[in-house]
């Protein structure tokens, strides 16, 4: 009896263990519904993280900066890069994604990459930005 309620007691132990770590490892996760990165003048762009999966977080996720720290783990990127720089940001919300000429940048360099390697990837700003976006 003794040793039954021990294995009981371990395995209740290991189910909550198990249930909060899923939990944990969900919160995660990219979200799994589209996010619209609204504000250009071309029109938003509709981003779907399940299309950019085999991208490292980071390469767009950068670690937050001592003068301006995260405030929630899935930050939104117009949180600190608004439209017009305000400090104690360096960087507005456009320079982020690409230079104003849309030539080069974190989006456009990897979808410029990947075309190039024969990939189904845009590269002309009118594929990204679409005013039925927002």
């Amino acid at each position: 009896m003794k040793n039954t309620t021990r294995i009981l007691a371990v395995l209740l132990c290991m189910a909550i263990v198990g249930m909060t770590s899923a939990y944990v490892l969900a919160e995660e996760k990219a979200p799994a519904a589209p996010i619209v990165l609204k504000g250009a003048p071309m029109g938003g762009v509709k981003f779907e993280h399940s299309k950019h999966s085999a991208v490292k977080c980071d390469t767009c996720h950068h670690a937050s900066k001592a003068e301006k720290p995260l405030a929630s783990a899935h930050q939104k990127c117009t949180d600190c890069h608004t439209k017009a720089v305000a400090a104690p940001m360096k960087t507005k919300v456009q320079a982020a994604f690409h230079n104003p000429t849309g030539q080069a940048g974190v989006c456009i360099d990897c979808h410029k990459k990947e075309a190039a390697a024969g990939k189904a990837a845009p590269t002309k700003c009118a594929q990204c930005h679409q005013k039925a976006n927002g």
